[in-house]
């Protein structure tokens, strides 16, 4: 499978990652611009196990060449095979595939790269930064973090109305932001509200999982301005600003 991916697929097989086919089983439009897509998993979950944020690489075709995107896993269920994956919907082709996605339809799948390690000592409190993209691992992560109370900054063009945000009011402060200027309001409000948190807990932990640019942005605050551990912040930029 991996020689019709082009150098990625080529590079991915020489690290020992593994290739699977899924199949559609259905789909729903959670929002107008946001699509759950239900599958079976081609034998990956008794292969691979499940842990928080876990993702798999997704392969499309874009004018005759290969073509992946990273999705979390939404609701796995290793004994019957299946999981949903969750779309922002926007101009490309991973977006289009969802769009029209029907039971039947099958995708190509590499697994490699994901991991999930429990921040040690536990966190006294989480700040995550997110976006509609990253929602289903934001949402994976607090129900990772059972106990610890958690600042949540949401980027989003269309608000958080009807997106599946597993938030508790009473332990996450959900902060809504406007998608303006790129992302660089979404970096003036965490910097804005930072380090007051940070100044009121021992053990923070901090989780930014938004576009390439605002995620490296954020990550050098954090570990430079504020002189976090490595350790302490977990950072992956989802998707590249057109």
């Amino acid at each position: 499978m991996g020689q019709g991916h082009g150098w990625e697929g080529a590079v991915l097989k020489l690290l020992r990652a593994k290739d699977f086919v899924f199949t559609v089983t259905g789909a729903e439009d959670v929002t107008p611009h946001y699509r759950r897509v239900h599958l079976t998993d081609g034998g990956m979950l008794a292969v691979t196990g499940i842990h928080p944020t876990m993702w798999v690489r997704l392969w499309f075709d874009s004018a005759g060449k290969p073509h992946q995107r990273a999705y979390t896993l939404v609701d796995p269920d290793p004994a019957a095979g299946t999981f949903s994956l969750e779309f922002a919907l926007h101009e490309g082709r991973a977006s289009d595939w969802a769009r029209t996605a029907q039971p039947g339809a099958t995708v190509e799948a590499t697994v490699h790269g994901t991991g999930f390690t429990d921040p040690d000592p536990a966190p006294s409190h989480v700040l995550a930064i997110g976006d509609p993209a990253s929602l289903p691992a934001l949402n994976s992560l607090l129900a990772a973090l059972p106990t610890a109370p958690a600042t949540v900054w949401f980027e989003t063009t269309d608000g958080t109305d009807g997106l599946p945000l597993s938030v508790d009011p009473d332990r996450h402060d959900l902060r809504p932001v406007p998608r303006l200027d790129g992302g660089a309001h979404l970096v003036e409000q965490v910097r804005a509200g930072a380090p007051d948190l940070l100044r009121g807990t021992s053990d923070p932990y901090v989780w930014i999982a938004c576009d390439t640019v605002t995620t490296r942005s954020l990550t050098a605050y954090f570990r430079k301005e504020l002189a976090l551990p490595k350790q302490r912040v977990n950072a992956l930029g989802y998707w590249r600003a057109t």
